[in-house]
């Protein structure tokens, strides 16, 4: 019995550091591209998340979200939805990295269209994470001051993601001559890095990293 009950606790242990570094992964990944460009290979940052793949950081933007998906794949949830789920995001992380984003305005072809299809599936599989499965709650147990935290993290994180999305679909529908007004902030890179990061938050926070129950 003891050793069930010792086994049981090293796979809880094993899940809650797998979400831990999801999310640093999440958190750190829009810093690490970003820095890397600007300070190794000087070039700048790119238009978007996606266009570092064309840049000198295109290694570590492909390698970090097949590490990404990989631990996804790993992750196995409270339930059958979260495994489901899980999966869906690897394949939808995977497919970014493996089918890049166009270099150039002038060059969306079919893969392009592939990255944005990918790219927009990754996000909606993590905001339902946040927003659906992270804030259950086992009916059988008492809902803790700091489960109701984490679940207000949980949707803000989920509804920021959501809001970045929307944005940015705002943004690609303007008119040439108005969205060049805004080009030079980043626009695309600032909102997608936002997204990142929260995800990266709500993983963190859901890997017992913010808020955990005291035992």
């Amino acid at each position: 019995m003891m050793e069930r009950s010792k086994s049981k606790n090293e796979l809880i242990i094993s899940y809650l550091l797998l979400r831990r570094i999801i999310g640093i992964l999440g958190i750190s990944f829009p810093f690490v591209l970003a820095l890397g460009d600007i300070i190794i290979f000087r070039t700048g940052l790119a238009r978007s998340i996606s266009h570092f793949y064309h840049t000198g950081m295109g290694d570590v933007f492909v390698g970090t979200l097949c590490v990404i998906g990989f631990f996804l794949l790993s992750y196995k949830g409270y339930t059958s939805e979260d495994d489901v789920f899980g999966d869906l995001g690897c394949v939808f992380a995977v497919g970014v990295a493996l089918f890049p984003t166009h270099a150039t305005p002038d060059d969306q072809g079919i893969i392009g269209y592939i990255h944005l299809a990918f790219a927009t599936l990754f996000f909606l599989t993590l905001i339902y994470f946040s927003l659906v499965l992270f804030t259950k709650t086992d009916p059988n147990l008492q809902m803790t001051k700091r489960k109701y935290l984490r679940n207000k993290i949980y949707k803000i994180c989920g509804y920021t993601m959501a809001f970045c999305i929307v944005l940015i679909a705002i943004y690609k529908l303007l008119p040439d001559d108005v969205a060049s007004r805004f080009e030079a902030y980043k626009p695309v890179f600032v909102l997608e890095g936002i997204a990142i990061v929260v995800f990266g938050i709500s993983w963190l926070t859901k890997g017992g990293g913010l808020l955990r129950d005291e035992t």
